[in-house]
């Protein structure tokens, strides 16, 4: 089970709250807390503002069995305003001790881009050649039909590789694919395709 906290999308609560939030998602039950980063305060240059609160909500993601929920970090891409923020947010994320970095929390248009998940795959592919450690990359909002869900697995077989192609390591944030997805599987055992279908991803 999965829960969004620290003030979910707006990020911007005090830290108590934050860690309030997060600590009561853990003990309800959560096995997977989402936390959107301080926008704010990265694009003020605060880094270890950012960083010292993703610190602390991974640790209040600690159970009291000493097993932990895992930590989506969003990093809200579309208000990042440049690719080099999106690397920062990403490095930042992943240092602090988040287990996967989500593109967005679908309320902010862009959402998630291509290049904004190459990116980050780049960064994850990076810290795995670095550390052994494998850290997840989530691409939410925007992506609707099979087509572009297979242009994103494309990439991240070519970028971080196959190993990611695994549900704790690689996920869609798209509940429009759905809908795309089981319409294809639908035409697939019926055979009801018509030329359009055929359409190539380039």
């Amino acid at each position: 089970m999965a829960a969004v906290a620290t003030a979910f999308p707006s990020g911007r609560a005090s830290l108590g709250v934050k860690l309030a939030d997060t600590r009561d998602a853990v003990q309800a039950g959560a096995d997977e807390i989402d936390m959107v980063i301080d926008r704010g305060a990265f694009l003020a240059g605060d880094y270890s503002t950012v960083f010292d609160q993703i610190v602390q909500v991974k640790e209040a993601c600690r159970r009291a069995d000493g097993t932990s929920a895992a930590l989506k970090v969003i990093l809200e891409t579309g208000e990042l305003n440049t690719y080099d923020n999106v690397k920062r947010a990403s490095w930042l994320a992943i240092l602090a001790g988040g287990d996967f970095i989500k593109t967005s929390t679908g309320k902010v248009a862009p959402a998630a881009t291509l290049p904004v998940t190459l990116l980050m795959l780049e960064v994850v592919r990076d810290w795995h050649r670095l550390t052994g450690e494998r850290i997840g990359v989530k691409p939410a909002g925007g992506i609707r039909t099979s087509k572009d869900a297979i242009k994103y697995l494309v990439t991240v077989a070519e970028t971080a590789g196959e190993d990611w192609l695994v549900p704790h390591l690689f996920r869609f944030g798209a509940s429009s694919l759905l809908d795309d997805v089981l319409l294809q599987r639908q035409k697939l055992a019926t055979g009801r395709y018509s030329g359009a279908d055929y359409v190539t991803l380039d």
